[in-house]
Formats: C-alpha cells, sequence, structure tokens
C-alpha cells in the first residue's frame, strides 16, 4: 500500500503494510478519496517537529471498517485522538489532551497512504452536493474558524491579516463573513488578487499597515500567517496599545520578541490552532465560503515527491495528492 514516510528528515513514497481496525478501539479504516499538503508537513519535512511515520492531515475519505454506523459515508475529520477520560478531556479542552496523539504529526501515521486509521469520535459526514475539492479543505478552514471561535469579532474591529498563502486565504474569507474592517498584507499579486474577487482589503505596502515612526499602531487585531518571523513583527507592530495578536504560523526556527514593548502596551497574544469542523462543513455547504480557487495542482500518491516540491515553490497554494 503507497504512502508518502518522513523518517530522520527523508521524505520517501514507500508501500507499508495494511492497516486493520480492530473491533472495540474505536478506530475506524478509511481510504484516502483526496488530501493536501499544508505548510505544516513542509515545516515537518525541515524539522519543526521530530515526527517519523506517514504525513498528512487534511483529507477527505470513504469509511471502509470499523463502525456499521460509518461504513460506506464520505468524511472528514479531527486530526487529534485524545484520551477522553484526563482532566483537559473531560474540562472540553480534548485538542490538548496530554495523551493525545496527532494525525500525521505526533505519534500517529496520517492521511498520506492509501488507507489509514482515524477514531470514530473524529468524523464528520460531508453533504453529497460538496465536492471532493472542497471538502478536502475542512481542516484548515475549521482552523480559521478557530480565531472566531476564540474572540468576539465585529464590524467595529480593525483586523489585519499578515501572509496571503493557504492559510491567510481561509482566515480572510472567515473573517470577511464577520463584517470585520479587514486588511489582508501580502507579497504575491496573484494570491491578493484571489482576495479582492471576495471584495477583502489588500495592499503590499508595509507603510500601510505600520504607524507612522513615534506614533501607534491602529489596528485592534492581528493575525500571523506569514510563516516566517518576520511576519510576527509586522503583525506585531501593526497593533494599537491593548490589541490583540493572534499567532497561525508554525515553522522550524525562533523567534526573538520585544518584550517589554508586548508589556508597555499591554499586548494579548492568542495562540490558534485546530478548530471547529461544524462551522467549517456548513460554510462549504452553504456557499459562503468555496476554496476552490486554491487549487494548483494534483499528483498521485506515486508522485508523491514531486507533490511536495510543489508545494514548497514560492507563490504555490493548495496541492492535492489522489490515492
Amino acid at each position: 500500500m503507497r504512502s508518502i514516510h518522513l523518517n530522520d528528515g527523508e521524505l520517501k513514497v514507500c508501500d507499508r503494510m495494511k492497516p486493520h481496525s480492530v473491533s472495540g478501539t474505536g478506530e475506524v479504516l478509511l481510504r484516502m478519496r483526496l488530501a493536501g499538503i499544508c505548510r505544516t508537513d513542509l515545516e515537518l519535512v525541515a524539522g519543526y517537529y521530530p515526527f517519523s511515520g506517514v504525513l498528512g492531515h487534511e483529507f477527505v475519505a470513504d469509511v471502509l471498517s470499523g463502525s456499521e454506523r460509518w461504513v460506506g459515508q464520505r468524511v472528514v475529520g479531527e486530526i487529534n485522538a485524545s484520551c477522553y477520560a484526563c482532566d483537559r478531556c473531560k474540562s472540553g479542552s480534548d485538542h490538548h489532551c496530554p495523551h493525545r496523539t496527532v494525525l500525521g504529526i505526533v505519534g500517529r501515521d496520517g492521511c498520506f497512504s492509501e488507507e489509514f486509521l482515524l477514531p470514530e469520535k473524529n468524523l464528520h459526514p460531508i453533504p453529497d452536493h460538496v465536492p471532493d475539492e472542497a471538502a478536502v479543505f475542512v481542516e484548515p478552514l475549521a482552523a480559521a474558524f478557530r480565531i472566531v471561535e476564540q474572540v468576539q469579532a465585529s464590524p467595529d474591529q480593525r483586523w489585519l491579516v499578515v501572509g496571503d498563502g493557504r492559510l491567510g486565504q481561509l482566515v480572510a474569507r472567515v473573517l470577511a463573513l464577520q463584517g470585520v474592517d479587514l486588511t489582508v498584507l501580502g507579497r504575491h499579486s496573484r494570491k491578493l488578487e484571489l482576495l479582492n474577487n471576495h471584495a477583502i482589503h489588500t495592499t503590499t505596502e508595509i507603510g500601510e499597515v505600520l504607524p507612522e515612526p513615534g506614533a501607534q499602531g491602529r489596528f485592534d487585531f492581528a493575525v500571523d500567517c506569514a510563516g516566517n518571523a518576520s511576519g510576527f513583527d509586522l503583525a506585531r507592530r501593526s497593533l494599537r496599545p491593548e490589541g490583540t495578536l493572534i499567532l497561525k504560523s508554525t515553522y522550524a526556527g525562533s523567534l526573538q520578541i520585544d518584550a517589554s514593548a508586548c508589556v508597555v502596551d499591554e499586548i494579548r497574544v492568542i495562540g490558534s490552532r485546530c478548530g471547529p469542523f461544524e462551522p467549517a462543513v456548513a460554510a462549504l455547504a452553504s456557499g459562503e465560503i468555496d476554496p476552490r480557487d486554491l487549487l494548483d495542482a494534483e499528483f498521485s500518491l506515486n508522485d508523491g515527491l514531486e507533490a511536495f516540491a510543489k508545494a514548497a515553490e514560492r507563490g504555490v497554494m493548495k496541492v492535492l495528492l489522489r490515492p
């Protein structure tokens, strides 16, 4: 069975034993229909976290076995497999379970494989009218919806999204649904044009979002989706005193932070990771968000190395994999 495997920083397309669901474990066997390469996958290859195994966590799949309720259904799935017995899980923060595995990221083989396992509790059905090419975006779209789960967004707020890539695009589209005063700072005219097509204000000019020397920032909220240290710095400096900095990027590297400035300006910093699947599926089903304009290329699992090389190219948006 073909899969894309990472081991000691080396990416390979290889054959592996077919996984099997075992009755009573709560695990179901899934057949991948379509999967997406995201920045986290690229950062894992770069060494962001010491993962070895099958990569991948964005998918739409068919349920093959493990649960009579789900067999034959087309599904997406939440990536955190939690114990549901610890204090974190009992408090409702199961996505922070200290015993969790994470699909294709921590202790669990991912979806870049013809077949893979995931707990039944993690599954969400996809409406028949939502195509696979849209459904594959549910996981990153849910991550974007996590922001408006963490803070209350309203039309009287000024928001800045730094970064016009895959995640920045989805974050901007979710924020636009909330009616906020939104600006996206990016560097790629093609990507920014996609946002302009959704009536989202964009700019390539740093001077448009940063204050003049000696002046204060004007944004209430800034979301760092840039995936690099300079994006963090831009987002931080754009904020007014008592503003909120939301971090969505993960990357291999370290940050230098002017902690004193954060203290003096009383900046609130929020890490934001996985999010709720229900509003993401609903937004796709209603047509409020259609991310298919972000698709750039599609490869088979056999051509997985070429797919990763394409996804890592500058300016490329979403790259998909088929079995």
